[in-house]
């Protein structure tokens, strides 16, 4: 039995949190399956799928694996729950090459008072970084992309935290998955460790446009009622 235990907390009806201790996931239930929006850690695929079993879902109930970017705090276990489930994964067009291991994962450009907090980080994953396997991709996500569950989920490509970093709006209920591109760690803000902070800034005003009344956010509680103002306050204080 693993010594990891994954928390959960319901932020829907139909979604709960995995909580990690670095960074979280997301499990939507819908009528035909489960999704899984995000992974983990490379040590994470068996503390997940527990926490799955605790939500109701067997692995092969999970249809899809959708990582909103390639860093491995949200795609280390991707390619082992993908073998567990079966479930197709998919990823935004620019990280694909990094989560198959085709390319390394490229480096942020710091600002100077995130190099302590990203050497911080560094030094907590340790030789988890070590840890993570190339993870096939199913499918290529891109701007405008649809997805299936029991609503249209729309993909919105949300560069800048990384090239192909994706956001996914599901339409009818107001839900946004954001990734890393915003977080919410004390207060709603831009995500940290960005490639390009100028691209991230653009999609952080891109996100606090839509129609959304749930975000869940890569790191930080999600918000439950009024998200869509909380994102435009936030924007508000970033450069247009």
């Amino acid at each position: 039995m693993t010594q990891l235990k994954v928390e959960t907390s319901q932020v829907t009806p139909n979604i709960w949190m995995l909580n990690f201790v670095v960074g979280q996931a997301y499990a939507v239930r819908w009528s035909d399956g489960w999704a899984l929006v995000d992974t983990g850690l490379p040590d994470r695929a068996e503390p997940v799928l527990d926490a799955l079993a605790g939500l109701g879902a067997r692995p092969e109930d999970v249809r899809d694996i959708v990582l909103t970017h390639s860093h491995i705090d949200h795609s280390g276990s991707a390619a082992d729950l993908a073998a567990a489930t079966g479930a197709r994964v998919l990823a935004g067009a620019g990280d694909a090459a990094v989560v198959r291991g085709e390319l390394p994962e490229p480096p942020p450009v710091l600002e100077e008072w995130e190099v302590p907090i990203f050497e911080s980080v560094q030094a907590t994953l340790g030789e988890l970084a070590t840890l993570r396997r190339p993870c096939r991709i199913d499918r290529e996500l891109v701007d405008g992309d649809t997805l299936d569950w029991g609503e249209e989920v729309r993909v919105v490509a949300v560069p800048g935290h990384t090239a192909g970093s994706v956001a996914l709006h599901l339409t009818s209920s107001g839900v946004l998955f954001t990734g890393d591109t915003i977080a919410n760690v004390q207060e709603v803000m831009l995500g940290v460790f960005n490639t390009d902070r100028q691209q991230a800034i653009a999609s952080f005003h891109r996100q606090a446009a839509l129609d959304v009344q749930t975000a869940c956010f890569g790191h930080g509680a999600p918000i439950v009622g009024g998200a869509g103002e909380a994102l435009r306050a936030a924007a508000a204080l970033l450069p247009a």
